[in-house]
């Protein structure tokens, strides 16, 4: 679907997700992420970048298991992430969009829940690459959460959570050799309404992963 077709179905209210890809699975359990090896920071900050092009290909399941630990995993037995909340809220919910279906990712159980049963990559962001590309996270805030933190205040915290997560994807992704780039131009109520989000949950940003597209 093109960018502008994209546009127009918004402005009228009716970007909607595809039929899944598949039968989607109730719960994901992701296996153990690797936490040794991959690229030194120095050199993973050297390739950080992001990228608009991507190859259709399914990333496996451990590459995705590393990746999501990368983002926002548990790695303190204290329940502590690899990601900074402030006053530890943990306000910022990673949802993952695949073929198959859309996961709410389960730091604590490293585990991706089923959300709905459809494809709702075009979704995610008016630019035309999100359809075909395998996977675009969409990070949501949870001001149900932020009870401590002023109303007014709410939305600069959670953006700043979000925005760290995202820089975890972006070094994993120069570790992994994988494109990536983040996007704030994107249908917040069309993705609220396709995830059942409430009135507590602000769509802050979304944000592609993939294979670099192949070159001929």
């Amino acid at each position: 679907m093109t960018t502008l077709t994209k546009l127009a179905l918004g402005m009228m209210g009716r970007l909607r997700p595809k039929p899944a890809r598949g039968a989607a699975a109730a719960q994901i359990a992701l296996p153990p992420p690797h936490k040794e090896g991959g690229t030194p920071l120095m050199e993973a900050l050297a390739e950080r970048r992001s990228s608009r092009e991507f190859a259709p290909d399914e990333l496996p399941l451990q590459l995705l298991s590393d990746l999501l630990w990368a983002a926002d995993g548990v790695n303190r037995a204290d329940g502590g992430r690899t990601a900074p909340s402030a006053l530890d809220a943990q306000e910022i919910d990673v949802y993952v969009a695949l073929p198959s279906g859309a996961y709410l990712y389960v730091a604590a159980a490293h585990a991706l829940e089923l959300v709905a049963a459809s494809d709702m990559r075009r979704v995610t962001g008016y630019q035309d690459f999100v359809d075909e590309a395998p996977l675009d996270l969409v990070f949501i805030a949870d001001h149900a959460r932020m009870a401590l933190v002023p109303v007014s205040q709410r939305e600069s915290f959670a953006s700043v959570a979000a925005g760290a997560i995202s820089q975890n994807v972006y070094l994993f992704a120069a570790s992994a050799g994988l494109a990536t780039v983040i996007r704030a131009w994107i249908d917040r109520e069309a993705i609220a309404q396709a995830l059942g989000l409430g009135h507590d949950h602000q769509v802050l940003l979304s944000q592609t992963i993939g294979y670099p597209k192949k070159t001929e």
